[in-house]
């Protein structure tokens, strides 16, 4: 599975279908352990970094008994600490509140979460990693979950990890092609540290800045340059089960005929609003101050952002009334998440030529040069009035290489491997992390931190991305060679 013989090791917790794995392999790394809970993500994990070395006949690392992905991390952290050692330590973790009980007692405030997990591997003398990469939502940075990253900052120092105050934040489409970049919108939080000891963790001369904060493009690329037909690429021939359902195109052909009449009538270089058109706001400015004073009067006044896009919807409805009251009642039959609109696309182009969201608060269209995050549940990116995004472009998107297959173990009936259901695809690509990220803040931050971390993973990192000027396809394009 490629020449990473001389390289460092890994553990890969809350696995997923292993965009950890990808991304560490691919910076020189050797898998040792992986846990993972969810069953369908540990069989396509298994499927597609496992199998293919029990296949070959590898012999498993030391201290581990054979090739497989362990479930539940909790049982295996205590009250024993059961994970092999490795060099680096990476995990997806799940985020969830601390105890508040207002004293800083580090590592103690995590006691029942599954950082805690985390953190009883990281303080056991002979299993502690390296290196450490935990990845989370954007939220966590957030100023509503302040305090849950000064814990888990608190707590790596404590256990002797220089770790910077602010995490690094980095979305795939901000990032070239060259360097791993997808056409993907999905920003995520990174936390990386590495082990110096706790007096040199904790002296306030080494809090470093985060290696990565910024919302604009590196280097010379423009994220408007993206192309989903040119840089995923799009699949020319896709199965007809993407295909929209007559009720979807429905909604999109409605609208699309609605914008189209109002786009005609707007003066030269105007364009369509961007805030949500909203079909149940549609009334006159006069019903609309109406509805706001009535809820002034009954002491419940509306929040300022929902009075003004009741008076916006309202001055949008008088003047393209006479194209509106077309499609009303056609809307008016739609459901509540159709009857509202956001248009992002910039200039007026036809749906077909945009890329759409079906949202739980509306339908959103954009430019087609890339897609909004991946999510979890089924609100996969439409291609126009065509079709939806398959599991193997959702795969391409968060990275994933092409050889990568959702396929599940069969023991039951024929001790074989078969395809998974497109909905657990769906759901386990939204749960999962870019791999061109990954790839990029962990050889970013091995490099720039090269005096303090072992020298086997620094000369790894230099050689598999060439001192931080290749991105990781080209190793695991390489891997399918030997599968």
């Amino acid at each position: 599975m490629g020449s990473t013989s001389s390289g460092f090791t890994f553990s890969d917790l809350f696995a997923g279908v292993g965009g950890f794995h990808a991304a560490l392999h691919a910076a020189g790394g050797q898998w040792v352990f992986a846990s993972e809970i969810d069953r369908d993500a540990a069989g396509v994990y298994d499927y597609n970094w496992l199998r293919p070395l029990r296949k070959m006949g590898a012999a498993p690392p030391a201290g581990v008994s054979k090739f497989r992905v362990s479930g539940d991390i909790v049982p295996l952290t205590e009250p024993k600490v059961q994970v092999p050692h490795a060099d680096v330590l990476a995990a997806g973790f799940p985020c969830q509140p601390f105890s508040k009980s207002g004293k800083q007692l580090g590592m103690e405030e995590t006691r029942g979460t599954l950082f805690w997990n985390i953190a009883q591997i990281l303080q056991d003398e002979e299993r502690r990693p390296s290196v450490v990469l935990l990845e989370n939502v954007r939220n966590l940075a957030g100023p509503r979950h302040t305090e849950t990253l000064a814990t888990i900052v608190r707590t790596l120092r404590q256990l002797g990890y220089r770790t910077a105050s602010k995490p690094a934040v980095l979305s795939p489409h901000l990032l070239p092609p060259e360097l791993g970049g997808r056409p993907q919108a999905r920003e995520r939080v990174f936390i990386l540290a590495h082990h110096v000891g706790r007096e040199t963790a904790e002296d306030a001369a080494n809090y470093d800045d985060p290696i990565v904060t910024t919302r604009t493009s590196f280097g010379d690329w423009n994220k408007k340059k993206w192309s989903l037909e040119e840089h995923l690429p799009l699949e020319k021939a896709a199965d007809s089960r993407y295909e929209l359902e007559s009720t979807e195109r429905k909604w999109i052909d409605t609208w699309n005929s609605l914008l189209t009449d109002v786009a005609m009538r707007l003066d030269p270089g105007e364009r369509l609003p961007g805030f949500p058109i909203w079909a149940d706001a549609f009334r006159t400015v006069q019903a609309a101050a109406d509805i706001i004073e009535a809820a002034e009067l009954r002491g419940e006044p509306l929040p300022a952002w929902k009075a003004d896009f009741l008076i916006k919807n309202a001055r949008f409805y008088e003047r393209h009334a006479e194209v509106i009251d077309r499609y009303q009642m056609t809307i008016d039959s739609f459901p509540a998440s159709r009857r509202k609109f956001e248009w992002q696309a910039g200039p007026h182009v036809a749906l077909e030529e945009s890329i759409l969201h079906f949202r739980p608060s509306g339908i959103r269209a954009k430019r087609p040069d890339y897609v909004p995050a991946l999510v979890a549940i089924t609100q996969t990116s439409v291609l126009g009035t065509r079709r939806r995004l398959t599991p193997r472009e959702t795969a391409r998107l968060q990275g994933l290489p092409d050889w990568f297959e959702f396929r599940q173990s069969d023991e039951e009936h024929t001790n074989g491997w078969v395809q998974q259901k497109d909905a657990a695809s769906y759901k386990q690509m939204g749960n999962g992390v870019n791999v061109g990220v990954v790839f990029f803040l962990f050889c970013r931050y091995v490099l720039e931190h090269s005096e303090e971390i072992p020298q086997h993973i620094v000369d790894a990192v230099r050689t598999a991305s060439e001192d931080g000027r290749r991105g990781p396809d080209s190793v695991l394009t390489q891997l399918s060679r030997d599968r």
